[in-house]
């Protein structure tokens, strides 16, 4: 989704299971799991908007398609549906039929899972839930069709995100016409959009993505500015790293202050190879997208997360920042064993 609504995440001291299960049933009402599917908290989901919806297929089974290269027809790689991939097509294009009020801007198939961008014109009489269970019981009877003993097609629930002005509608629909194309390159180079966990960095286990044999270059420097920096001086210390960098190199930050943001911004937009360090961890499934997907496939970008994948907009503490810059000035002076 495009906003998530506020997770309660616990961390207990007391690794007494005892203890946390009497914690737990003492406040049922705040232990609520992180996920991707849950709707935004106070939005209208049958009043005018637009939603980008992912589905995904039991099992992430790849019955939808065949990623296929390039050919003569095809300038870029692309999916041939399979006939449950037809016949899901077909059951997205008549949801006009069931729901007037809604006009339908993008789909993609992809093997395992689809993408549509749905246009709420006017406001509907029932939520964008209830559109989206017509669409999958039209899949049901589709495919019974076709293979009558057919199991389960779709995971339960689904995700939306709700896109709203400065272009996003835009962007998304180019990152579903995109697709096929990123599923292609991370297939060629499936080793940069993995995610690896296990790497333990000074004494920090993180999860990577990316080239991580950027770890491994003896030239690493940790970018670090204080919050206090005048605009000269930001562009100075700017400058300063690009020309390092320029030289070969690499620069690691968690791009906490506003100075750190333009130096490893103005890094990556000059094509330098970075490592950032992300507050954020990597929730299940997901993969680069737009710049860093390309950056990715390039072999000059890896990203850390030494936390968990949090649903919640959270506010980074002290704490957090000056954990996340000693680990940039570890990496910077040392590679990981």
């Amino acid at each position: 989704m495009q906003e998530q609504s506020f997770v309660f995440t616990f961390v207990f001291m007391d690794n007494s299971n005892e203890k946390r299960k009497r914690w737990i049933e003492a406040h049922p009402e705040l232990t609520v799991k992180p996920s991707m599917k849950r709707r935004k908290t106070g939005h209208d989901y049958c009043g005018v908007t637009i939603y980008m919806v992912t589905l995904c297929i039991e099992g992430r089974r790849p019955i939808l398609g065949t990623l296929l290269g390039p050919d003569e027809k095809h300038k870029k790689p692309w999916v041939h549906p399979s006939a449950i991939g037809a016949a899901v097509k077909r059951a997205w294009n008549e949801i006009p039929q069931y729901h007037p009020q809604v006009k339908l801007l993008g789909f993609q198939l992809m093997p395992d899972h689809v993408h549509g961008i749905i246009y709420v014109k006017t406001p509907m009489p029932r939520h964008l839930g209830y559109l989206i269970q017509g669409f999958k019981k039209g899949c049901r009877y589709a495919i019974k069709s076709i293979e009558p003993n057919h199991e389960t097609l779709w995971e339960k629930g689904y995700n939306d995100r709700i896109l709203q002005g400065g272009g996003q509608l835009d962007r998304w629909i180019k990152y579903l016409v995109d697709n096929p194309y990123r599923l292609w390159v991370k297939r060629q180079n499936s080793d940069l959009f993995v995610q690896r966990s296990g790497i333990v960095i000074g004494t920090t286990p993180v999860t990577v993505m990316g080239n991580r044999f950027l770890l491994d270059y003896p030239d690493k420097t940790a970018v670090q500015c204080s919050r206090r920096l005048t605009t000269e001086e930001i562009t100075n210390e700017c400058i300063r790293f690009l020309t390092l960098a320029s030289q070969g190199t690499v620069l690691v930050s968690p791009c906490i202050s506003p100075g750190e943001k333009e130096i490893m911004g103005a890094a990556f937009e000059a094509g330098y190879p970075i490592i950032l360090i992300l507050e954020n961890g990597f929730a299940p499934y997901q993969k680069p997208y737009g710049r860093q997907f390309e950056a990715c496939s390039q072999g000059r970008l890896l990203l850390i997360a030494p936390w968990p994948h949090h649903n919640d907009f959270r506010k980074i503490t002290r704490t957090q920042c000056n954990a996340l810059n000693a680990l940039a000035r570890w990496i910077a002076n040392n590679s990981p064993e």
